[in-house]
């Protein structure tokens, strides 16, 4: 056989090479292999001390993904990477967390629905939205649906985000056993968190405890303190009057005039001056007339407005922290109804406001920093009533 024979039997074996090379489905192709072979896949077979596990901090599943998902777990992967290298046996799952509020609001503004408890199971039920292209729909706008409802619709959505989130782990190629997943909605994360509740139970570990509570006015839930971020509104200062038993005036100014219902006493810094003849005494509140005492506490600024300030229970953390050192009653007033009627829309006067003075507030004052929860743009307030769950 002749060398060119040799060569044109060599080139018709021979793939021609592309002009541009392609790498179309080699993800898949090499992400389909990795799983059938078991690279990633913890073994559990080796001594405990050839073992290192990674407890990855379950992603929240709000449907939304941005570039610090990739950048934070991106992290933990090369530390996985680098103790297989070492030879251990790397314990790398991954988990959901889709139980709480983040996905209860999730679920409220996609499918334009909110939790009754008060409602029977609907099996029929059809949600009147699929997906709002990222618009917040108005508590007043959502269907009312019963818990199980409720339910249903958390787990059908979850599902959804969860597979998004995977596919994006996955084309980053992360070293993760996606043999090893939970959700912390599961029936198994329940369990043992019920189980290890009643085991705290057991040892006496666990206690009830009436205490004020974080409370979304237009959802009628409660909030973490995680679900909150600091906003600044704009407020203004109401110059409102105390009357001592002769009627002589005290004077305070307020931005929560709607508070005054719940009032339990004045506060002022033990040492301004203006104000230590009138520890131990007692006024009058406006509108009410409930006979309040005026006490010292050092959390009380002197600087800030007429220095001398209402203690309500509650308006914000300082009140619960007054209301905690000084052992101040709660008022029937302060409960999650009474919150919800009587805390104003930003930027409009309120009745107590309009009541207790005769025209306008005086003076506006700087735009207050008010703590308000992620669902919506009303700021959070206290309550101290026991309200019902929304899931």
């Amino acid at each position: 056989m002749t060398e060119e024979q040799d060569n044109s039997i060599i080139k018709a074996h021979l793939t021609p090479l592309p002009d541009k090379v392609g790498v179309d489905g080699l993800e898949d192709k090499w992400r389909g292999e990795w799983d059938e072979d078991g690279v990633y896949k913890f073994q559990g077979t080796r001594d405990r001390k050839a073992v290192y596990s990674i407890d990855t901090p379950p992603p929240t599943v709000s449907g939304h993904l941005h570039v610090g998902h990739v950048f934070s777990y991106t992290h933990t992967d090369v530390i996985a990477r680098f103790k297989r290298m070492q030879g251990y046996d790397v314990f790398y799952p991954m988990g959901w967390d889709d139980n709480g509020l983040p996905t209860e609001r999730r679920v409220q503004n996609y499918y334009g629905v909110r939790v009754d408890t008060s409602l029977k199971y609907d099996p029929d039920f059809k949600p009147p939205f699929e997906g709002t292209d990222g618009k917040k729909i108005d508590a007043k706008d959502q269907v009312p649906v019963s818990r199980k409802n409720f339910i249903e619709l958390c787990e059908k959505l979850t599902a959804q985000d969860e597979k998004q989130f995977e596919a994006l782990w996955r084309s980053l190629g992360l070293s993760i056993d996606w043999s090893q997943t939970y959700h912390t909605i599961g029936e198994h994360p329940q369990r043992v968190a019920q189980k290890a509740f009643l085991r705290n139970l057991a040892r006496g570990e666990a206690y009830q405890q009436d205490a004020p509570g974080l409370w979304d006015v237009t959802f009628q839930t409660a909030v973490a303190q995680a679900e909150l971020e600091s906003r600044e509104y704009p407020g203004f200062y109401h110059k409102v009057a105390f009357r001592f038993e002769d009627g002589t005036p005290i004077y305070i100014e307020t931005t929560r005039p709607e508070l005054l219902a719940a009032c339990t006493s004045l506060i002022a810094n033990p040492n301004d001056e203006r104000y230590k003849q009138y520890f131990g005494q007692s006024v009058y509140s406006p509108l009410f007339k409930v006979k309040v005492p005026i006490l010292a506490h050092p959390a009380a600024e002197m600087d800030k407005g007429a220095g001398i300030a209402m203690c309500c229970t509650f308006g914000d953390v300082t009140d619960v922290e007054w209301w905690r050192d000084l052992k101040l009653p709660t008022p029937r007033s302060s409960n999650a109804t009474a919150a919800s009627s009587w805390t104003p829309r930003i930027g409009s006067p309120t009745r107590p406001a309009v009541r207790c003075s005769p025209r306008p507030p005086a003076r506006p004052r700087s735009p207050p920093a008010r703590s308000s929860s992620t669902r919506c743009a009303r700021p959070a307030t206290w309550t101290a009533s026991r309200p019902r769950p929304s899931v």
